[in-house]
């Protein structure tokens, strides 16, 4: 039977033993011929004397000890590898026991890190995942850690352009001895990124991550909190993405790879994926379809939630052009006015004040108990185009733009185009009715004493619409009858989602990774929250865990923080995992506060952090950031500027109404 190659670390320790033997001969000889210079001397002199000499002597050893050690390290620096088979059976019992098992805990450490780097392990781990369980901390670190080595990058592309990086979790683990490292670990690093044999693993990888039928990182989510605004409260305090969301799966995935450099890499296929499924008209999976961006979440979940929402505007966008062109290929083909208005296609004319019959375009709904003034004719409500899709980056741009300028015009825009549609849905109709539709505050009813109903109601309109130079007026005059989709579109959506497409590519290192740690760390609390709020004995320290979390991630400087929410974290992961061995180490802190178990230590710590964060609470002066996040945010004002709000509230959209 062949005997197996030794292995670099079994040279290593070999090369130790090796350089102990040497310096033991080496001393041994030295001391031989000590002891016989000093059997002449006492042959010489009194023997009293010889006593007393002899305890300093025996110091020797101490000092042997210390130049073997000090070989050791010198031989070790300058990589000494000559090893003699006589070396090997030559006083055995030399071997440092200490280093042996430092050697030991090293190279199990090493094929630990080499297993966890291997992509399948990566892909077989993930695919694994159990349901009930927590995201691990050690995924949490690697973000933390990330967000680290983001400091010194701009973007993450420049994670990709590196020549590699080392893990960040070796980076922050406090190996100081740089020798030993080369020597063990090689100081290998991560140069290409991914073997060559690793694109089928990462491409079934993607895969899974975008294919919504897979349950591919699903989490079961138990509470008494089952309402998705209870679960969500929680990720929406730490600013962070829903629990369930896509954004979470892709903070699981890349905080499972071991360096920066890779997590980089893997988020620029995302982003390829991403553009393919926008190209093909295909939703992100996980993401509402077709709701505006929640500015509570964090920016990563806004700017997915505005590429799905395009997609659903183009799609019904698409629908509301076929429906004109049917009805104009409808009014070409009925050549005789009356016939058509007895016919179930009646609605679409409109009598104007000479009694003509003009065709209605673009009609959502007719608006119950109302008609215009001057005709009598039934209002229909048009269809009119959406508004600006705003994210919170976009809204701090408009701000600025607002406040510089004092400019309104995307708010005129919209108002113009509402009113061209209104034109081009109602035939005949004055400004009147518009304001009677679109903004129903501004239009006053006479009283009608009279108590003929026949007659059409009358009113008049408000103090500001009556002012002259009214804008409102001003445009009416210049709207023209035009059908939204015949329009100028006030939003771009092919530009929007490039615009964002194009962002995540550039996006700063350490935001991204911010964002994936945050909503990472929200999805352990909110999974956790409901069994240990009901444990009596942990319920109290889980709480003041949670509390520390939102008080931390609200402050604005909470990257500054990431070692004390990793720590938090590991302590609710035991907490879950293990909570006898953190109910018996509560309770022994106090007794034995110099224990050294790491999970006293975890608690001892942790009670410091809280102190610390309820004395600072108390005497320190609040930074100018937080005194700007209690000030009252404009940005709603501001957001709402946009959806018509400023101009008047007009009826909401109606769903699953067939346009016409």
């Amino acid at each position: 039977m062949e005997t197996a190659p030794p292995s670099f670390v079994s040279k290593a320790r070999t090369a130790f033993n090796s350089a102990a033997a040497k310096a033991e001969r080496v001393f041994t000889d030295l001391k031989s011929d000590r002891e016989e210079e000093k059997q002449s001397s006492r042959n010489e002199n009194d023997s009293k004397e010889e006593n007393e000499v002899k305890p300093q002597g025996w110091r020797t050893a101490h000092i042997r000890k210390k130049q073997e050690w000090q070989n050791k390290l010198k031989n070790l620096r300058i990589g000494k590898k000559e090893v003699e088979d006589q070396d090997k059976a030559e006083d055995s019992t030399m071997a440092a026991p200490f280093y042996d098992e430092n050697l030991f805990i090293l190279k199990a450490k090493q094929e630990q890190e080499a297993k966890a780097s291997d992509v399948g392990f990566v892909v077989e781990s993930l695919n694994a995942v159990d349901a009930n369980n927590i995201p691990l901390a050690s995924i949490v670190k690697q973000l933390a850690a990330a967000i680290e080595a983001g400091k010194r990058a701009k973007t993450v592309k420049d994670f990709v352009a590196s020549s590699g990086s080392s893990s960040p979790v070796r980076e922050r683990s406090g190996l100081s001895l740089s020798a030993v490292k080369s020597l063990v670990l090689g100081e290998k690093e991560d140069k290409l990124g991914f073997d060559s044999g690793d694109e089928d693993k990462l491409v079934s990888l993607v895969n899974a991550l975008f294919n919504v039928d897979s349950g591919f990182l699903s989490r079961k989510i138990v509470s008494d909190l089952e309402s998705p605004a209870n679960k969500a409260s929680f990720a929406k305090d730490l600013h962070a993405a829903p629990p369930s969301s896509f954004v979470v799966k892709l903070a699981e995935v890349i905080g499972s790879f071991t360096t920066p450099r890779r997590m980089a890499l893997f988020w620029c296929r995302v982003v390829d994926e991403m553009r393919r499924f926008w190209n093909e008209e295909k939703p992100i999976p996980w993401i509402p379809l077709d709701k505006t961006p929640d500015l509570k979440s964090c920016l990563l979940h806004q700017w997915l939630q505005v590429i799905n929402c395009c997609l659903a505007r183009k799609a019904r966008c698409l629908a509301a052009s076929e429906a004109l062109d049917a009805v104009m290929r409808q009014a070409n083909q009925d050549s005789d006015v009356s016939e058509a208005m007895g016919s179930p296609a009646s609605l679409l004319y409109a009598k104007s004040n000479s009694g003509e019959l003009i065709l209605r375009l673009g009609i959502y709904h007719q608006v119950e108990n109302l008609t215009m003034l001057e005709t009598g004719e039934p209002v229909y409500a048009p269809i009119t185009q959406e508004g600006p899709l705003l994210t919170e980056d976009l809204i701090r741009e408009t701000e600025e733009l607002v406040l510089r300028t004092g400019s309104m015009g995307a708010g005129c825009s919209q108002l113009l185009s509402d009113m061209q549609a209104f034109k081009a849905a109602n035939p005949g109709c004055i400004l009147e009715d518009f304001v009677r539709w679109h903004s129903p505050p501004d239009w006053t009813e006479n009283d009608n004493s009279s108590g003929d109903d026949s007659s059409p109601v009358r009113g008049q309109l408000s103090t500001r619409m009556q002012k002259e130079g009214n804008l409102w007026r001003e445009l009416w005059e210049t709207a023209k009858p035009l059908p939204a989709v015949k329009q100028a579109p006030l939003f771009d959506e092919d530009l929007a989602v490039e615009g964002i497409l194009n962002c995540l590519e550039d996006i700063p290192a350490t935001e991204l990774f911010e964002q994936l740690f945050v909503s990472l760390l929200s999805l352990g609390f909110v999974m956790v929250e409901p069994v240990l709020a009901a444990n009596d004995d942990l319920s109290k320290l889980f709480f003041e865990c949670k509390d520390y979390v939102v008080a931390i991630c609200q402050g604005g400087a909470w990257n500054d923080k990431l070692d004390d929410l990793c720590q938090v974290y590991e302590t609710v992961e035991t907490m879950l995992l293990r909570p006898e061995e953190v109910l018996r180490s509560m309770k022994q802190t106090e007794d034995s506060p110099s224990s050294g178990s790491e999970t006293k230590r975890r608690f001892k710590r942790l009670g410091f952090i809280f102190r610390g964060s309820k004395e600072r609470k108390q005497t320190r002066v609040p930074s100018e950031s937080e005194q700007k996040s209690t000030e009252p945010s404009p940005r709603q004002s501001f957001s709402s500027l946009f959806d018509g709000n400023l101009f008047a509230k007009r009826p909401p959209r109606h769903e699953n109404v067939t346009p016409v």
